[in-house]
């Protein structure tokens, strides 16, 4: 089978860059993006394209004479401008639309219940008719197809100014298309967002490619007149004056309005584009994309419509365009001048800022999945203070006191369905993003070479970190000649002419900070072994002092028990999420994953003697194996029981003092400097540290976060606590003043229980819960975190 003909773009730096070669070396491209196959087994068999790895990409940013239904010298020229105009919009009628959503069962209990003894008065129904119709126009307006058609002819030119290509997989887009033709069901794609361009970007690809006009979410953060314009476009809008979030079920006349109004998208059968979070605060479930979801779930409950199949979609850029770079800074409001001057700027300055990759994952059914509904026993079950806080306080359960902390597991069925389909979806999306070469860059310059290092030594690593990402089947975004991708890497992350001016802290922080965010997404493939790593970084900083002189050490062994126990620590710390893993799995199960994954790395070797001498056996015997929890911190009472199942443990191979080699495993205990020779693959040495070093953002920001809990005042509004701890941070010379890692750590202290929500008159505020008021308790949980990130 020949490969798909070699695309290549030539930049103004002069190499050329080849992003449509299908595989790289000797490993055929991976393309990722199946549905789970726990929640929605039905699903995985659906639309999915047999030869789908062999049809290949386009670059959908490009349009040709093969798009038109003219062909000829002169259609080859102005083939966008016949495309544009043979796109089919759908016609729409504004008074049909509001007598429908008038006649809306839902819509008429509302206002009923807001006049309940006006009956059928003549003036009260006109005045409720005002009123439905403000709150329609605030959601949407008619589509204008002249303005739609010169905008999508327009916007293909703008994207060829702002990237080198926009990647498209044939066979995702087939896998759509198929599902698009499924009669009576509607398509939904839900969409990670990482810059202002992915609504027009997802709106040109899905009306370009026939699947249709949708309808895209937009954030409120917009002025009234770029407002109104984006409604033109297709563009809708949370209606003002709804209940504020998870205070009731009935969201009065808005939220009925809203209701009415998606099913009757949904039953047009227009696809609906809703983006799941907020560039500022990346791999968290936005509280927009929550209201979109819920409106999902009681249509189905409803009955509107048969099924509705959703689509996850992940965007990858080399470097986001559009994004805010001001460290910490909150998102601005977007007007009609500043999108006019930042269009205006790319097409007149022609700098390509990159490769761009949509990636479409396979649809699956939302009705499957709220049958099985396998995410919400997890969301409800034991929760981290229950399993994590006596670990850390060294108390048992009963002794930790009462914390009223806020979790996703609180709120009623309905809102736990919302926030068990949110976090699937977004986990999704996230896992069919390509990774991009600025992002193996810049993971590299920021976890391995944080030194001064040669073009060579940093091309060589390039490739090994790729093989790595390929051997476990992530997709790539690029592919090219390796010198060619490494010098356009560097070139995207040289730092900006004009640094922000509301950047906080000093600018390596910024730097660094810039760094971790590109380098997310290698951090999201290789998550889930990066807690492994330093989880066995923990181990072993814990035992070599108890082993004795390190040069008799010729191995190590880790208990099984053990390493499982300090991986589920870890898991328990950080949300899924921002690890990359299903939230539909138990922690436990994920422990036990990672574990297979370290040892199908060759980052482990089983150990099966009986006789040896258990390294990190250093704490009480806890049995753990497939079919029991690993959510059970306390001690087994009948752990030495000799019919238990017997114990595995896992060799680390090991050696004499000797001088550490750059990038090498390095590891402190109190007796000295000891570099174990650990298992690692051939060619990356070093590989274990740089695993956990990936981490290093995340921990380092918990860890400040836990020394700045003695600096605010309590109580105080969440707002205020995230602005002063991005503040903190900034002050670190070695910190990550990141806007998301901030709002992570928020959000783990408030599941554990260290931080609980008051009411207070002003609003809701943050408040230390009563264990943690004490400096000693926040000296434990400090130094929980900090085994896990000691080097």
């Amino acid at each position: 089978m020949t490969p798909p003909r070699i695309q290549t773009w030539t930049s103004r730096s002069g190499p050329k860059l080849e992003v449509f070669i299908p595989f790289l070396g000797k490993y055929h491209r991976p393309v990722s993006g199946r549905c789970c196959q726990t929640c929605t087994p039905r699903s995985w068999d659906g639309f999915y394209p047999e030869d789908l790895a062999a049809l290949g990409f386009r670059d959908a940013s490009r349009l040709t004479e093969a798009d038109t239904r003219f062909r000829g010298w002169l259609v080859r020229r102005v083939c966008g401008f016949l495309a544009a105009w043979e796109w089919k919009i759908p016609a729409e009628s504004a008074g049909e639309l509001l007598v429908r959503i008038c006649s809306s069962r839902r819509v008429q209990d509302a206002a009923s219940g807001r006049e309940p003894g006006s009956g059928g008065d003549e003036g009260s129904q006109q005045r409720c008719k005002e009123e439905i119709c403000q709150i329609l126009r605030e959601i949407q307006a008619p589509l204008s197809p002249l303005l739609l058609r010169l905008c999508h002819w327009l916007l293909p030119k703008l994207l060829t100014r702002l990237f080198l290509g926009v990647q498209l997989h044939r066979g995702q887009l087939e896998m759509v298309l198929r599902a698009a033709r499924t009669p009576e069901v509607p398509l939904v794609f839900l969409c990670s967002h990482q810059s202002p361009v992915d609504g027009p970007l997802l709106s040109f690809l899905l009306l370009s490619q026939g699947i249709g006009l949708p309808r895209v979410t937009v954030s409120a953060g917009t002025s009234p007149r770029l407002r109104s314009l984006l409604q033109r476009l297709g563009g809708i809008f949370l209606p003002s004056g709804m209940a504020p979030a998870r205070s009731d079920r009935d969201e009065g006349l808005a939220g009925a309005v809203l209701d009415a109004y998606v099913q009757e998208v949904l039953r047009s059968r227009q696809p609906l584009v809703l983006f799941l979070e907020e560039p500022s605060a990346a791999l968290r479930l936005a509280e927009p994309a929550r209201r979109w979801l819920l409106r999902l779930l009681r249509a189905l409950r409803d009955g509107t419509v048969p099924d509705i199949l959703l689509v996850p979609v992940g965007i990858a850029y080399d470097v986001a365009p559009g994004r805010v770079e001001r460290d910490g800074a909150p998102p601005q409001p977007l007007g009609v001048g500043s999108c006019l001057r930042a269009a205006f700027q790319a097409l007149l300055g022609c700098q390509h800022r990159g490769c761009a990759q949509v990636d479409f994952s396979q649809p699956f059914s939302l009705r499957e999945f709220v049958d099985n509904n396998l995410v919400g026993p997890v969301l409800t079950g034991n929760r981290p203070e229950q399993l994590l806080l006596p670990t850390i306080l060294g108390r048992s359960p009963l002794d930790v006191g009462t914390v009223e902390a806020s979790s996703p597991s609180s709120g009623s069925e309905e809102e736990i369905l919302v926030t068990a389909l949110g976090l699937h979806a977004l986990s999704d999306s996230r896992a069919c993003s390509a990774v991009t070469a600025v992002g193996i860059t810049a993971a590299l310059l920021l976890h391995r070479h944080q030194e001064a290092v040669l073009l060579p030594r940093l091309m060589w690593d390039f490739s090994e970190l790729l093989e790595q990402l390929l051997l476990r089947g992530r997709a790539v975004g690029f592919s090219g000649q390796l010198r060619a991708l490494v010098g356009h890497s560097l070139r995207l992350l040289q730092p900006p002419l004009r640094p922000p001016r509301a950047a906080l802290g000093p600018p390596e922080a910024s730097a660094r900070a810039r760094l971790g965010r590109l380098a997310g997404g290698v951090r999201h493939h290789l998550a889930g072994e990066a807690v492994g790593a330093c989880a066995i970084r923990a181990l072993l900083l814990e035992v070599l002092p108890i082993l004795g002189p390190p040069s008799s050490l010729t191995r190590i062994v880790l208990s099984r028990d053990e390493l499982l126990h300090k991986i589920l620590e870890l898991l328990q710390l950080l949300p899924p999420t921002l690890l990359g893993l299903q939230p539909c799995q138990p922690p436990d199960c994920h422990s036990l994953d990672i574990v297979d994954k370290l040892i199908l790395g060759g980052l482990l070797e089983e150990e099966e003697a009986e006789g040896e001498r258990w390294g990190c056996d250093v704490a009480p015997r806890r049995r753990f194996w497939r079919g029991q929890s690993l959510g059970f911190f306390s001690d087994d009472s009948d752990s030495d029981s000799e019919h238990g199942v017997p114990k595995q443990c896992y060799k680390v191979l090991g050696g004499p003092p000797a001088a550490p080699r750059a990038g090498g495993w390095v590891i402190s205990p109190k007796s000295g400097r000891v570099p174990p020779q650990l298992r690692e693959p051939q060619g990356f040495p070093g590989f274990l540290l740089f695993l956990c070093r990936l981490l290093s953002p995340v921990l380092q920001t918990y860890g400040r976060a836990v020394q700045f809990l003695q600096r605010p005042p309590w109580p105080q509004p969440e707002a205020d606590y995230v602005e002063a701890l991005l503040e903190f941070l900034a002050e670190d010379e070695d910190g990550y003043p990141d806007r998301s890692l901030a709002l992570s750590s928020l959000q783990s202290f408030k599941d554990m229980g260290v931080l609980e929500e008051l009411q207070t008159p002003t609003g809701p505020a943050l408040q230390l819960s009563q264990p943690f008021q004490s400096a000693s308790n926040r000296e434990k949980l400090a130094a929980f975190i900090h085994q896990f990130t000691q080097l």
